[in-house]
């Protein structure tokens, strides 16, 4: 039943979405999805519960290290492998958060603010130390998130851009990898890359 929510829900937003479709995709009926849950948004919620913890956890092993453009490279990689398999959740929390958050604002400011926050003090660390190029931690989150999401989110235009998908999204991941160790690498390393 989540699975199909998940399928609806991302396909067609929450407010697109109906327990008709759900209970259709699901192959059962509305009465008997009903009894598991008792609304469209406990479904929502639901899934968006679930999702946080998976999303986050990459965030999460962000962790102090001796080579920190080698730990916040791991960190983009994990976030690209997320939007190539689970470009339908990467949808409903970007449908989630283009509607204001009204279901996920509270999980937002107390699972994901504090996390952001330790993750930015870290960054911000590494970039005085001299051990990372000069970078606005909390962008540079945000950046990472635009730019690896976007193969999910958009996933359609991609696909009809650049047909040849397994090609294509090679050339993503070299590009994405290119772009943040230029952009993340001190200037005295930078003849390395």
């Amino acid at each position: 039943m989540l699975e199909a929510a998940l399928d609806v829900f991302s396909q067609h937003g929450f407010r697109g979405a109906t327990l008709d479709q759900i209970a259709g995709r699901a192959g059962m009926s509305k009465p008997n999805m009903l009894y598991y849950f008792d609304s469209k948004e406990a479904i929502h919620v639901e899934l968006l519960n679930a999702l946080m913890s998976e999303w986050l956890a990459p965030l999460e092993a962000l962790q102090d290290a001796e080579d920190p453009v080698a730990e916040i490279m791991g960190y983009v990689r994990s976030k690209m492998e997320m939007s190539r398999v689970m470009p339908r959740e990467s949808r409903l929390f970007a449908g989630e958060i283009l509607q204001g958050a009204p279901r996920m604002a509270p999980h937002l400011k107390a699972a994901l603010k504090p996390l952001f926050d330790r993750k930015c003090a870290l960054i911000r660390g590494w970039s005085e130390s001299g051990r990372l190029a000069p970078v606005d931690a909390e962008h540079l989150l945000f950046t990472i998130w635009a730019v690896t999401q976007h193969y999910a989110d958009f996933e359609a235009q991609v696909d009809v851009l650049m047909p040849e998908k397994e090609a294509a999204w090679r050339r993503a991941c070299a590009h994405v990898e290119g772009l943040f160790m230029r952009l993340l690498t001190p200037a005295r390393e930078a003849g390395e890359i």
